[in-house]
């Protein structure tokens, strides 16, 4: 047997049928998953700290302190954005998260 598996079965019914009874939803721990999928990637999660930090920011902001190409920056906050995770306005000529 391994290490990570009982050998006997064990089951504490009352404690186990409470926490199936409370359990998420699939579709929000879908949700879930995919927001936390977004945010496993490096960039995607520099973006989100530089955004929470500074607030409202324009996309050559975002590329200039992420030290990152605007296009990729782009495409990045396009994927967060996707996920719910960021907001964007135009004015102009110039997109603010």
């Amino acid at each position: 047997m391994t290490d990570e598996r009982c050998d006997l079965l064990c089951l504490d019914l009352p404690r186990a049928e409470e926490l199936r009874a409370t359990r998420l939803a699939p579709e929000i721990v879908e949700t879930v998953a995919a927001r936390m999928r977004a945010l496993a990637d490096p960039t995607r999660l520099s973006l989100v700290d530089s955004l929470r930090r500074g607030g409202e920011l324009c996309v050559c902001d975002l590329a200039w302190i992420s030290g990152r190409p605007q296009n990729l920056v782009s495409h990045h906050l396009r994927a967060l954005k996707a996920e719910c995770l960021a907001r964007s306005r135009r004015e102009g000529k110039v997109v603010f998260y």
